[in-house]
């Protein structure tokens, strides 16, 4: 294989990811199914919309019969850290060439941690490294995503506290985030917009809410932030 220095890397340090990536698409998949959809469907989300919580949150959506309105705004606050991504990765997807669009596809907040923490490598050629580590990544997904809608139809399953989860997999990542930055000022934003959200707002709100505010504190103490960074 041309790649496999790429290939091999890429999977080595993409391992930690498998493991928590297989198990959340196995609990997705499992969720899925267990409330009489087709197993096909939870396979094509995530193939083609690979969106780690949001893909969680659409099976709320689809319960409760949220309009296309709700749904919309939501997805948008959710998942609008992904537009920060893209722009500190600009350098990174510069030369990447026909790999780019995949590459911007693919960026969870997963892949994005081993793409921004992970010492770069002379020897290894970066665009087929990155794509490989995006790959292996959305493979560990989709592969336990059918896993878990298989299971879902064979067996019967009691299914609750799985969608818990992938708030357990958050933790482990912020976590492994302070380790690498050794700053606790993100943190502490992100605890206090939680906080404010959840006194001021009702619980089908408190999510929006508390990414708004803490995307506001995050802009507010910016120069702080970026100062810090440069530090470490």
């Amino acid at each position: 294989m041309k790649y496999r220095r790429e290939l091999r890397a890429a999977f080595k340090a993409s391992i930690p990811v498998m493991m928590g990536y297989s198990v959340l698409g196995f609990a997705f998949g499992l969720l899925m199914t267990s409330q009489g959809y087709p197993w096909m469907l939870p396979l094509a989300m995530s193939v083609l919309i690979y969106a780690g919580a949001l893909q969680f949150l659409a099976l709320g959506f689809f319960q409760a019969k949220a309009g296309l309105g709700q749904i919309f705004v939501a997805s948008i606050f959710v998942n609008i850290r992904q537009a920060f991504y893209g722009l500190s990765l600009l350098k990174k997807f510069k030369k990447a060439g026909r790999l780019r669009p995949y590459l911007i596809f693919a960026l969870t907040d997963e892949t994005y941690a081993l793409m921004t923490t992970l010492r770069e490598d002379p020897r290894l050629k970066r665009r087929w490294y990155l794509f490989f580590l995006a790959a292996l990544n959305q493979s560990y997904w989709v592969g336990g995503t059918l896993a878990g809608a298989l299971f879902g139809r064979m067996v019967r399953f009691d299914t609750r506290g799985l969608d818990f989860s992938l708030t357990a997999l958050f933790v482990v990542l912020a976590m492994e985030q302070y380790k690498q930055r050794r700053d606790a000022l993100p943190f502490l934003i992100g605890a206090a917009a939680s906080l404010i959200a959840l006194t001021l707002v009702s619980r089908d709100r408190m999510l929006i809410t508390a990414i708004a505010l803490a995307l506001l504190g995050m802009f507010a103490l910016r120069e702080k932030l970026e100062k810090k960074r440069e530090e470490l």
